[in-house]
């Protein structure tokens, strides 16, 4: 553990999850991984300009190299140096700052927002709104989207950024404290600003795919049995039929993480995501996961986020639970 016991970290996890739920991304001061995310593009600036498409490719993916080391380290050390300074001044100032940190790593409140975003509009039939605020959480094209696709969207958004804003930046705190959640959160950003399969990104964006890829991995498979656990906990959803889904079809998603929640969500509402993408007037083929029993619609948006609630209450109550045992 960095500064911290285990139990004491854990609380600090469960105080972080709370003020999440309270407060969600805080908008001043500036949220830490803007910051990340402009020590990004600055260096990626300088690392790839637009002649960088002309090095070779072991040349490119050095310097992708060069931007994921450098990322992490500087993420890590300022969060380090930081929480070490809070803690020399007084303790408690010191556990302060784990926990705010800690808390803007993860993003429930910001998740339910977004997705309510989409769910508001289609309430009352504003297609083009919605399909407006769905554009802002996909890459896809969004302009000619009806609402079973508006809400495929926001589902496979919301599933998929379990994993991501949620289960892997808890457990890295779990382990590290802010300065090891921070540094997941810099890979995380990393991963969605350069780890792309496009021309530009495909090597110079090769060790952030791969190191995100790498650092979700377990974290995947967690928020898979939590997920099957949510299900279960949730009236109108299938724990057995979540499971058997993510059994089935998570293998065929491109990502080896990204394919867990999605297909545990979609088969927990027994749904059909997956499907026919269209990227910038290209048009993309994605896995097909769980199976069709009803067809999609605004309402799967609300439970989607229930799912992402119980997902986050039964952390909570993993994490007290285990601090009573040990206590008792």
């Amino acid at each position: 553990m960095l500064f911290y016991s285990w139990q004491e970290t854990a609380l600090m996890l469960v105080a972080a999850i709370i003020i999440d739920w309270i407060v969600g991304d805080p908008r001043w001061p500036t949220h830490p991984v803007i910051r990340i995310g402009q020590w990004i593009s600055w260096l990626e600036a300088r690392l790839h300009k637009d002649e960088g498409a002309q090095l070779s490719p072991q040349a490119q993916r050095l310097r992708g190299v060069g931007l994921l080391l450098s990322t992490l380290l500087l993420a890590f050390v300022i969060m380090a140096l930081a929480l070490a300074a809070s803690r020399w001044i007084h303790p408690w100032l010191g556990y302060a700052v784990n926990t705010w940190f800690i808390s803007t790593t993860i993003a429930i409140k910001g998740l339910k927002d977004a997705a309510m975003q989409v769910y508001h509009p289609l309430q009352h039939g504003q297609m083009d709104e919605a399909r407006k605020y769905v554009g802002y959480i996909v890459g896809r094209t969004t302009s000619e989207l009806e609402e079973p696709e508006i809400t495929r969207a926001t589902v496979e958004t919301v599933a998929e950024n379990i994993v991501d804003a949620v289960v892997s930046p808890l457990v890295f705190a779990l382990l590290g404290g802010a300065p090891l959640a921070m540094l997941y959160r810099s890979a995380n950003t990393l991963d969605s600003m350069v780890g792309y399969r496009s021309d530009k990104y495909l090597y110079f964006g090769w060790a952030s795919a791969r190191w995100d890829d790498v650092m979700n991995w377990l974290p995947a498979r967690l928020t898979g049995c939590l997920l099957v656990a949510a299900a279960a906990c949730r009236q109108g959803c299938s724990a057995l039929r979540a499971a058997r889904s993510i059994r089935q079809f998570a293998r065929l998603h491109p990502s080896p993480n990204s394919g867990i929640p999605e297909s545990a969500v979609a088969g927990a509402l027994g749904i059909e995501l997956g499907g026919v993408n269209v990227y910038h007037g290209r048009t993309s083929e994605r896995a097909r996961m769980g199976w069709p029993l009803r067809e999609r619609g605004k309402a799967d948006i609300i439970h989607t986020v229930e799912l992402l609630y119980t997902v986050s209450f039964l952390i909570v109550g993993g994490l007290l639970c285990a601090l009573c045992w040990t206590w008792w």
